[in-house]
This record gives structure tokens, sequence and C-alpha cells, in this order.
């Protein structure tokens, strides 16, 4: 397995279902170059079923696919994870944009759309992910650390 650049952690998997089987390889190679392991998918049910089986650190759906669409593919995958997901998609209307963020995606972009800027919004949500993480880690710390000194204190009150 990769190891991704500049960090000590495995390479992030990531679903992307679309039905341009062109913008569908040129999006995974564009990933796999950044760093990330991709299995693409032509639609949102089989991105669904892999998912079941071995869920992805990150997923990207088109919003119009055969089968279920990619709003429907975000309603799924929200009842089962809160894993991260970014539509790109060619609809653009605000009614659209609210639709998939109120279903649940993190992030919507619409084509045309730059790759690099793709890469850009996926660093950042595992950034933020990371960060967020190690937030509750030192959180969670902090409170061990003060739950340990409240039982010293009242070991000592107990042996006063």
């Amino acid at each position: 397995m990769t190891v991704m650049e500049n960090s000590s952690e495995q390479a992030k998997k990531i679903y992307l279902a679309d039905d341009d089987t062109n913008i569908r390889l040129g999006v995974k190679v564009f990933l796999e170059n950044a760093g990330y392991i991709v299995e693409d998918f032509e639609n949102g049910d089989l991105l669904i079923e892999a998912f079941s089986e071995s869920p992805a650190d990150l997923v990207v759906l088109d919003v119009m696919m055969p089968g279920s669409n990619g709003f429907v593919v975000c309603k799924e995958l929200r009842k089962i994870s809160h894993v991260p997901i970014i539509m790109l998609t060619a609809r653009d209307s605000d009614l659209d944009y609210a639709t998939g963020l109120d279903l649940g995606s993190d992030d919507y972009l619409t084509k045309p759309f730059s790759p690099m800027a793709l890469v850009m919004r996926i660093k950042a949500l595992f950034r933020r992910m990371e960060y967020d993480r190690q937030t509750y880690l030192g959180c969670n710390q902090a409170t061990d650390a003060t739950e340990a000194i409240d039982a010293t204190d009242a070991t000592d009150v107990l042996n006063s």
C-alpha cells in the first residue's frame, strides 16, 4: 500500500461514482497522482454496494447517474456513515446546491471543474478531519488527566 506524501499514515481510499467515463477516469488518475487510492464506479448503486462491504475514507458523487442518482446515494450513505461526501455535478442551480448540502454532502462542485480544486478540497476535508481527531484526542487526554487528579484529591481527602 502506498503512503501519502508528507504523512506517516496510510493512503486514504476514495470512492468515485460518475457515469461519464472520461470524467471518472480523468478524476481517478488525478487523485491517484495526488497519492490517494481510488475505486471508481459507473453508478451509485455499485458504490453503495462496495461501501457496504468496505467503507471508503471519502466519496465523490456525480448527481445525474443511471440507477440511484447522487442525491439518493448521499442520503443512503448518511444513514450508515459520516464519511465526507463531495458532489461533483453539472447541476448548478441554487436548489441543487442546497439539496446536496441538506442531504449531507460536505461540498458541492459544479462541472466544468478544476481537478486541482477538487484535490485541494479533498485535502482540506482530510486536514479538518485530522484536526478534529487530534482535538478530540486532546480533550479526552485532558479529561483523563483531570479525572486522575480528582481521584488523587479524593484519595488525599480519604487518607486525612
